[in-house]
């Protein structure tokens, strides 16, 4: 597999690359702009779980091209500069972060917040649901034991239909009555969960489904408007942010069983589940364009350095692999010899089949 079997592969990714994006999610934020208006009457925003980029670029774009305009970006992972953009290196459930945010939009809330993370998922259903459950045990209670179980840089990227509250408790601290929260969630069995959470604080709550998201996967993302808050609440970083003195039958009607559900996008747009040919439309020759922004100090950094020095394989020792007697055989197996047997000599040697029925 060449270099440019993934940009054959995905379409979005390859269009990424070719209009200066870091990241084919752009295109999931600029579809659901398309269809609910989000940066309309926006001056200050946020971008949590920011890296590598994508979603503030947008944000850049679109709200900081108006001059008036503010963008901060958080994780906890470094990022290259965007311009236009305020980055913050920090967690997202911490007290400090939320203060910083206030900080950077001289006290004034912000009218957006957007959040596209997503945890280290394994693949294996089963895990993912339990790790995402220990990830809102350990937010819910910083000293939980269960937090030594998450995988490394996982904690921050949590944002699923039991772990998305740590996006929206922050969101809670720098929002402005009325703001919007778009958040990233898995659409399984319990989306009437986290459904029903968000309309405790947001008027309207839609599931939608971009059309540059493949349709084999599960992720949708939850589009709060009008943010209002209960009577009384005071948003704390250090308790759970949803308790049972929050009366869930206040949502009556269909909302309590149906979650509505929106896609976005043309649809005579690109299919991102599809393979097109690499040929452009106007006939041009095909040219390869290299990521726009290549990661910063990745996990797999040192593995990629160790390999292309030859030294990733593990050196077999003697004593760690012992040998046994067919591996002291000086001369090589000879190979068994074959010999065909006829129907008679089988019979001989055992007793007759029987004669099937028809």
């Amino acid at each position: 597999m060449g270099r440019t079997s993934k940009d054959k592969r995905d379409v979005y990714y390859r269009l990424a690359k070719e209009n200066g994006w870091r990241a084919r999610s752009a295109f999931k934020l600029l579809q659901l702009d398309e269809e609910f208006q989000l940066f309309q009457g926006v001056t200050r925003a946020v971008d949590l779980c920011a890296a590598p980029g994508s979603w503030s670029q947008v944000l850049s774009q679109k709200i900081g091209g108006q001059g008036s305009g503010h963008v901060v970006a958080v994780d906890l992972q470094a990022m290259a500069p965007i311009p236009g953009v305020l980055q913050i290196q920090g967690d997202i459930t911490q007290l400090s972060t939320a203060k910083e945010i206030i900080q950077h939009f001289e006290g004034c809330p912000a009218d957006l917040v957007v959040c596209d993370g997503a945890p280290d998922v394994t693949g294996l259903h089963d895990v993912d649901e339990y790790m995402q459950a220990q990830l809102l045990l350990a937010v819910s209670n910083p000293g939980c034991p269960c937090l030594s179980l998450a995988p490394p840089g996982c904690l921050h990227l949590s944002l699923n239909h039991l772990s998305c509250p740590q996006a929206l408790n922050i969101a809670t601290h720098v929002l402005k009555p009325g703001g919007c929260f778009v958040a990233k969630i898995f659409r399984g069995r319990d989306v009437t969960l986290i459904y029903s959470q968000l309309r405790v604080f947001f008027s309207s709550v839609l599931c939608a489904k971009p059309r540059s998201s493949r349709n084999s996967s599960i992720e949708a993302f939850a589009v709060c408007q009008g943010y209002d808050p209960p009577q009384g609440f005071l948003p704390d970083l250090t308790k759970p942010l949803l308790d049972h003195s929050y009366d869930f039958n206040q949502l009556d009607g269909p909302t309590r069983i149906i979650v509505p559900f929106v896609t976005c996008g043309d649809l005579s747009s690109y299919d991102s589940d599809r393979s097109y040919p690499l040929d452009l439309e106007d006939g041009s020759e095909y040219k390869y364009t290299p990521p726009t922004q290549p990661p910063i100090s990745p996990p797999y950094q040192e593995a990629c350095t160790l390999k292309k020095k030859g030294r990733l394989a593990k050196e077999i020792r003697s004593q760690d692999c012992p040998i046994n007697t067919v591996d002291t055989l000086s001369q090589p197996l000879a190979a068994p010899q074959r010999h065909t047997m006829l129907a008679s000599e089988v019979w001989n040697h055992g007793p007759r089949p029987a004669m099937p029925f028809f």
